[in-house]
């Protein structure tokens, strides 16, 4: 599976979704900040869960390009040009997330902004993986 250590400080409640740290050693798959669109630059989706999950369907597809399986992600931060719809779809983003990597929970953080490069995207996702040594 993986040598990816979880970092949990002692008294620290459990986070639910994402890992407050994680140790890893291997060789890093990065991504650029990926959004909501198809491969030929279109967005089929113009509401919040639907360009996250075309996002972490892009974001899969670079991995597996890396060599990079979803327990191999060690971070994601996600640039959202509305923190309200962010919140509101959580239920989606959740089912999304599974459908795409599974239970697997990095270290994530998610912020807001008022604008992304490409006009029409309301999310983009930058994630990192490390690939163990030994998987290769």
């Amino acid at each position: 599976m993986t040598d990816h250590r979880y970092l949990q400080p002692e008294g620290w409640p459990r986070p639910r979704g994402y890992a407050n740290g994680i140790a890893a050693t291997g060789r890093l798959v990065m991504t650029a900040g990926v959004i909501g669109w198809t491969k030929d630059e279109t967005f089929e989706a113009n509401d919040f869960p639907g360009q996250f999950d075309q996002a972490l369907s892009n974001v899969a597809e670079i991995l597996r390009q890396g060599d990079a399986e979803p327990h191999h992600l060690v971070r994601l931060t996600c640039y959202v040009t509305d923190i309200a719809a962010y919140r509101a779809s959580l239920e989606e983003i959740g089912a999304s997330w599974r459908r795409h990597f599974g239970k697997v929970f990095p270290c994530m953080a998610v912020i807001g902004v008022s604008e992304l490069v490409e006009r029409e995207a309301i999310v983009e996702i930058e994630a990192t993986a490390v690939v163990p040594i030994e998987a290769e």
